[in-house]
Protein backbone atom coordinates (compact mmCIF):
# COMPACT_ATOMS: atom_id res chain seq x y z
CA UNK A 1 0.00 0.00 0.00
CA UNK A 2 1.04 3.55 -1.10
CA UNK A 3 -0.05 5.87 1.72
CA UNK A 4 0.75 9.02 -0.80
CA UNK A 5 -1.88 7.34 -3.43
CA UNK A 6 -4.87 9.16 -0.72
CA UNK A 7 -3.00 12.20 -1.46
CA UNK A 8 -3.74 11.66 -5.43
CA UNK A 9 -7.20 10.39 -4.72
CA UNK A 10 -7.95 13.98 -2.49
CA UNK A 11 -6.48 16.42 -4.40
CA UNK A 12 -8.46 18.76 -5.81
CA UNK A 13 -7.18 18.81 -8.97
CA UNK A 14 -7.71 15.06 -9.61
CA UNK A 15 -9.83 15.20 -12.58
CA UNK A 16 -13.33 14.00 -10.93
CA UNK A 17 -15.23 16.73 -11.82
CA UNK A 18 -15.89 17.70 -8.26
CA UNK A 19 -14.74 21.00 -9.06
CA UNK A 20 -18.11 21.72 -10.93
CA UNK A 21 -20.24 20.97 -8.00
CA UNK A 22 -20.44 23.24 -4.74
CA UNK A 23 -22.28 20.39 -2.70
CA UNK A 24 -25.13 23.09 -2.17
CA UNK A 25 -23.46 26.08 -1.14
CA UNK A 26 -24.61 28.21 -4.44
CA UNK A 27 -28.46 27.38 -3.27
CA UNK A 28 -27.31 28.17 0.28
CA UNK A 29 -25.90 31.44 -0.83
CA UNK A 30 -29.00 32.46 -2.60
CA UNK A 31 -31.07 31.45 0.70
CA UNK A 32 -28.79 33.49 3.14
CA UNK A 33 -28.00 30.82 4.98
CA UNK A 34 -24.20 31.08 3.67
CA UNK A 35 -23.00 34.45 4.13
CA UNK A 36 -19.24 34.79 5.71
CA UNK A 37 -16.91 32.08 7.30
CA UNK A 38 -18.70 31.61 10.32
CA UNK A 39 -22.40 30.43 8.68
CA UNK A 40 -20.21 28.29 6.08
CA UNK A 41 -18.70 26.41 9.13
CA UNK A 42 -22.31 26.16 10.41
CA UNK A 43 -23.17 24.55 6.41
CA UNK A 44 -20.33 22.49 6.50
CA UNK A 45 -20.75 20.83 9.57
CA UNK A 46 -23.92 19.85 9.64
CA UNK A 47 -22.86 18.48 5.59
CA UNK A 48 -20.35 16.47 7.40
CA UNK A 49 -22.31 15.17 9.81
CA UNK A 50 -25.24 14.31 7.51
CA UNK A 51 -24.01 13.61 3.62
CA UNK A 52 -20.61 13.58 4.75
CA UNK A 53 -21.11 10.49 7.03
CA UNK A 54 -22.97 8.74 4.73
CA UNK A 55 -20.66 9.25 1.64
CA UNK A 56 -18.08 7.93 4.04
CA UNK A 57 -19.62 4.99 5.04
CA UNK A 58 -20.58 3.94 1.43
CA UNK A 59 -17.15 4.43 0.68
CA UNK A 60 -15.01 2.53 3.20
CA UNK A 61 -17.67 -0.10 2.62
CA UNK A 62 -16.60 -0.71 -1.16
CA UNK A 63 -12.86 -0.44 0.13
CA UNK A 64 -14.05 -3.95 2.15
CA UNK A 65 -15.53 -5.34 -0.61
CA UNK A 66 -19.14 -5.29 -0.22
CA UNK A 67 -21.00 -5.28 -4.05
CA UNK A 68 -21.02 -1.85 -5.21
CA UNK A 69 -24.44 -2.23 -6.87
CA UNK A 70 -25.99 -3.23 -3.12
CA UNK A 71 -24.00 -0.15 -1.88
CA UNK A 72 -25.77 2.19 -5.38
CA UNK A 73 -29.06 1.08 -4.20
CA UNK A 74 -28.42 1.96 -0.37
CA UNK A 75 -27.04 5.17 -1.51
CA UNK A 76 -30.24 5.73 -3.59
CA UNK A 77 -32.61 4.82 -0.96
CA UNK A 78 -30.50 7.86 0.78
CA UNK A 79 -30.49 10.04 -1.40
CA UNK A 80 -34.62 11.49 -1.67
CA UNK A 81 -33.32 14.13 -4.25
CA UNK A 82 -33.95 13.67 -7.60
CA UNK A 83 -31.05 16.15 -8.92
CA UNK A 84 -28.73 14.95 -5.91
CA UNK A 85 -29.59 11.24 -7.52
CA UNK A 86 -28.22 12.79 -10.65
CA UNK A 87 -25.32 14.69 -9.67
CA UNK A 88 -24.28 12.04 -7.63
CA UNK A 89 -23.89 9.88 -10.70
CA UNK A 90 -22.35 12.25 -13.01
CA UNK A 91 -19.92 12.57 -10.44
CA UNK A 92 -19.59 8.95 -10.02
CA UNK A 93 -19.22 8.78 -13.97
CA UNK A 94 -16.40 11.31 -14.34
CA UNK A 95 -14.56 9.83 -11.30
CA UNK A 96 -14.72 6.21 -12.78
CA UNK A 97 -13.00 7.41 -15.69
CA UNK A 98 -10.58 9.12 -14.09
CA UNK A 99 -10.29 6.44 -11.87
CA UNK A 100 -9.74 4.02 -14.50
CA UNK A 101 -6.71 5.85 -16.16
CA UNK A 102 -5.20 6.53 -12.74
CA UNK A 103 -5.09 2.87 -11.07
CA UNK A 104 -6.24 0.10 -13.67
CA UNK A 105 -8.93 -2.28 -11.70
CA UNK A 106 -11.24 -5.02 -13.26
CA UNK A 107 -13.53 -3.85 -10.75
CA UNK A 108 -13.58 -0.51 -11.91
CA UNK A 109 -14.07 -1.86 -15.24
CA UNK A 110 -16.74 -3.62 -14.00
CA UNK A 111 -18.85 -0.75 -12.54
CA UNK A 112 -18.22 1.13 -15.58
CA UNK A 113 -19.99 -1.67 -18.01
CA UNK A 114 -22.93 -2.26 -14.83
CA UNK A 115 -23.79 1.78 -14.57
CA UNK A 116 -22.95 3.40 -18.13
CA UNK A 117 -24.46 6.39 -16.75
CA UNK A 118 -22.68 6.27 -13.62
CA UNK A 119 -22.68 4.66 -10.00
CA UNK A 120 -23.12 6.89 -6.82
CA UNK A 121 -19.92 8.77 -6.79
CA UNK A 122 -19.02 7.43 -3.09
CA UNK A 123 -19.34 4.04 -4.06
CA UNK A 124 -16.68 4.51 -7.09
CA UNK A 125 -14.46 6.83 -4.64
CA UNK A 126 -14.27 3.30 -2.63
CA UNK A 127 -14.04 1.31 -5.54
CA UNK A 128 -10.80 4.03 -6.58
CA UNK A 129 -9.27 3.72 -3.25
CA UNK A 130 -9.41 0.17 -3.35
CA UNK A 131 -7.78 0.04 -6.69
CA UNK A 132 -5.00 2.49 -5.35
CA UNK A 133 -4.15 -0.05 -2.10
CA UNK A 134 -5.57 2.25 0.03
CA UNK A 135 -7.80 1.37 3.47
CA UNK A 136 -10.99 1.77 4.32
CA UNK A 137 -10.27 4.58 6.83
CA UNK A 138 -8.86 6.12 3.92
CA UNK A 139 -11.67 6.37 1.40
CA UNK A 140 -13.44 7.69 4.33
CA UNK A 141 -11.55 10.64 5.44
CA UNK A 142 -11.75 10.85 1.21
CA UNK A 143 -14.98 10.84 1.28
CA UNK A 144 -15.66 13.32 4.59
CA UNK A 145 -12.86 15.60 3.42
CA UNK A 146 -14.75 16.38 0.22
CA UNK A 147 -17.97 16.85 1.58
CA UNK A 148 -16.68 20.24 3.36
CA UNK A 149 -13.83 21.05 1.08
CA UNK A 150 -16.54 21.51 -2.23
CA UNK A 151 -18.68 23.82 -0.55
CA UNK A 152 -15.71 25.83 0.85
CA UNK A 153 -14.13 26.42 -2.39
CA UNK A 154 -17.36 27.03 -4.19
CA UNK A 155 -18.08 29.82 -1.16
CA UNK A 156 -15.14 31.74 -2.31
CA UNK A 157 -16.21 31.88 -5.83
CA UNK A 158 -19.90 32.84 -4.95
CA UNK A 159 -19.10 34.69 -1.82
CA UNK A 160 -15.35 36.34 -2.75
CA UNK A 161 -14.91 34.95 0.67
CA UNK A 162 -11.29 35.44 1.38
CA UNK A 163 -9.53 31.75 1.16
CA UNK A 164 -7.59 32.34 4.17
CA UNK A 165 -10.64 32.17 5.95
CA UNK A 166 -12.61 29.34 3.66
CA UNK A 167 -9.24 27.02 4.58
CA UNK A 168 -9.27 28.04 8.64
CA UNK A 169 -13.16 26.47 8.42
CA UNK A 170 -11.99 23.20 7.35
CA UNK A 171 -9.50 22.73 9.65
CA UNK A 172 -11.87 23.82 12.89
CA UNK A 173 -13.91 20.88 11.32
CA UNK A 174 -10.90 18.74 11.69
CA UNK A 175 -11.25 17.01 14.64
CA UNK A 176 -15.01 16.22 13.73
CA UNK A 177 -13.71 15.16 10.58
CA UNK A 178 -12.10 12.40 12.17
CA UNK A 179 -14.90 11.75 14.17
CA UNK A 180 -17.07 10.77 11.44
CA UNK A 181 -14.03 8.64 9.46
CA UNK A 182 -13.97 6.62 12.35
CA UNK A 183 -17.94 6.22 13.17
CA UNK A 184 -18.11 5.63 8.94
CA UNK A 185 -15.49 2.97 8.97
CA UNK A 186 -17.17 1.05 12.40
CA UNK A 187 -20.79 1.00 10.75
CA UNK A 188 -18.89 -0.16 6.79
CA UNK A 189 -17.68 -3.33 8.94
CA UNK A 190 -20.90 -4.03 10.20
CA UNK A 191 -21.97 -4.44 6.70
CA UNK A 192 -20.19 -7.35 5.76
CA UNK A 193 -22.39 -9.27 8.56
CA UNK A 194 -25.36 -6.91 8.90
CA UNK A 195 -25.96 -5.60 4.86
CA UNK A 196 -26.60 -2.61 3.80
CA UNK A 197 -29.02 -1.44 6.51
CA UNK A 198 -25.82 -0.90 9.88
CA UNK A 199 -24.99 1.95 6.89
CA UNK A 200 -25.84 5.42 8.16
CA UNK A 201 -28.67 7.16 7.13
CA UNK A 202 -28.24 10.42 8.36
CA UNK A 203 -30.45 13.22 6.16
CA UNK A 204 -30.34 16.79 5.68
CA UNK A 205 -33.60 18.31 4.51
CA UNK A 206 -32.78 21.45 3.67
CA UNK A 207 -29.64 19.99 0.87
CA UNK A 208 -32.71 18.29 -0.50
CA UNK A 209 -34.90 20.90 -0.99
CA UNK A 210 -31.78 23.43 -1.80
CA UNK A 211 -30.43 21.12 -5.08
CA UNK A 212 -34.48 20.56 -6.28
CA UNK A 213 -34.28 24.31 -6.15
CA UNK A 214 -30.97 24.73 -7.43
CA UNK A 215 -31.68 22.13 -10.49
CA UNK A 216 -34.49 24.37 -11.81
CA UNK A 217 -32.71 27.56 -12.00
CA UNK A 218 -32.21 29.21 -15.53
CA UNK A 219 -28.41 30.39 -14.27
CA UNK A 220 -26.34 28.96 -12.05
CA UNK A 221 -22.70 29.05 -11.51
CA UNK A 222 -22.32 24.99 -10.43
CA UNK A 223 -23.87 21.85 -11.52
CA UNK A 224 -25.20 21.54 -8.25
Amino acid sequence: MSRAALLVLADGRFPAGGHAHSGGAEAAVKAGRITDAASLETFCRGRLHAAGLVSAALAAAAVLGVDPRQLDEAADARTPSPALRSAARKLGRQLTRAARATWPSAELDAVAREFPKGAHQPVVLGLAARAAGLEAVDAAYCAAYESVSGPASATVRLLSLDPFDATAVLARLAPESDRVASQAVEAARRVIDEGTDALPSASAPLLEIGAEAHAAWPVRLFAS
